[in-house]
């Protein structure tokens, strides 16, 4: 946060990139910067890759800041048009402190009265255009933009090399080592049994599959796993989610799950950022070998949010040496960085 605030307090704009794992707190960083641009008597705005994770952000950064008399308000795509024009007309009034939205805050409607703070969740999923496109919304803003896929410094500065690179590499007080197991295929039985001792206990999971529809290699789809999920959970409530949904479906899905309406969560990785449910606590990831490692490490960030322990298991239909040895670093560490750099 020194960081950040001695780059506002100078005489150029700041160009910061957060890069922290799963959970360290970028969040609490963000908030923190907005309260001090808002405190200055301008407006700060926060743009995400999705609507679920900006109506997070909302959540989050609402009860952080709302406390503060900070107005906060949510724009993305599933926004009623009447809705939309009163929130225009409050956001150029100066009415809204902090706009937290998706793509959306790059409409032709979306005017400030005085941007001072430019926030983009995730960089890596918008373009380098979509970002100036929401700074030139304002005379030379601020810039912070945050990252959860850890990337090697090296990396990051290739990538970025317009930036100035914070890294926060702890994680909050309280948060338990998630436990992991790589499993092969036979075992998935086995494995199921271990998912029900969790529902049993009140607990939720994810199970995560890596395709949408069949294909040529005859890994099964989401919707057809789904249907063996629920021959093997007979009792429990499974629900769907994947990429080609709706919004509003997406939405409707995540909120049932929060509120404990879904005990098993059938999805692929789409809520591989962002998504935070406390009771959910353990995760299951079949054809592991098809993803990389570092969003193998995202997907395993879904669990472990509250103070119960939690497990993930990836299943790995692919004995080759070379994929096992790969699979066996994510067995080793839980450090996003570490795993960047291997991967």
């Amino acid at each position: 946060i020194s960081e950040a605030i001695s780059d506002m307090a100078g005489d150029s704009p700041m160009n910061r990139l957060i890069q922290g794992d799963v959970g360290s707190g970028k969040t609490a960083v963000a908030a923190a910067l907005c309260w001090c641009v808002v405190s200055a008597g301008m407006q700060a705005a926060m743009m995400a890759p999705t609507e679920i994770l900006a109506a997070q952000h909302f959540t989050s950064l609402s009860s952080l800041l709302e406390p503060a008399g900070i107005r906060v308000a949510l724009l993305t795509g599933s926004v009623k048009a009447a809705e939309k024009r009163k929130l225009y007309a409050s956001l150029e009034a100066g009415e809204i402190d902090l706009i937290i939205g998706t793509h959306a805050l790059l409409s032709e409607g979306v005017a400030f009265r005085d941007l001072g703070l430019v926030i983009t969740d995730e960089q890596h999923r918008f373009g380098v255009g979509q970002r100036s496109a929401l700074a030139q919304k304002g005379t030379s803003p601020h810039f912070l933009v945050m990252s959860a896929t850890p990337i090697p410094r090296t990396l990051a500065l290739m990538m970025y090399g317009d930036l100035d690179i914070s890294v926060l590499d702890e994680l909050p007080p309280g948060r338990q080592k998630i436990e992991t197991y790589l499993i092969d295929s036979k075992k998935r039985v086995r494995a199921f049994g271990f998912v029900q001792k969790h529902l049993d206990e009140g607990r939720q999971g994810y199970l995560i599959c890596p395709l949408i529809e069949e294909d040529e290699t005859g890994l099964a789809s989401v919707k057809e796993y789904a249907g063996l999920v629920k021959d093997c959970f007979p009792h429990a409530s499974v629900g769907i989610l994947h990429g080609k949904m709706k919004p509003a479906e997406k939405n409707s899905i995540m909120d049932a799950f929060a509120r404990k309406d879904i005990d098993i969560l059938v999805s692929t990785t789409v809520i591989e950022v962002g998504i935070n449910v406390p009771n959910a606590t353990v995760m299951m990831v079949e054809n592991a070998e098809r993803f990389g490692l570092a969003q193998l490490h995202q997907l395993r960030g879904r669990v472990g949010r509250g103070d119960a322990q939690s497990y993930c298991i990836f299943i790995s239909g692919n004995d080759n040496e070379q994929t096992m040895k790969r699979l066996k670093i994510l067995n080793s560490s839980n450090d996003g960085f570490h795993i960047a750099n291997e991967d």
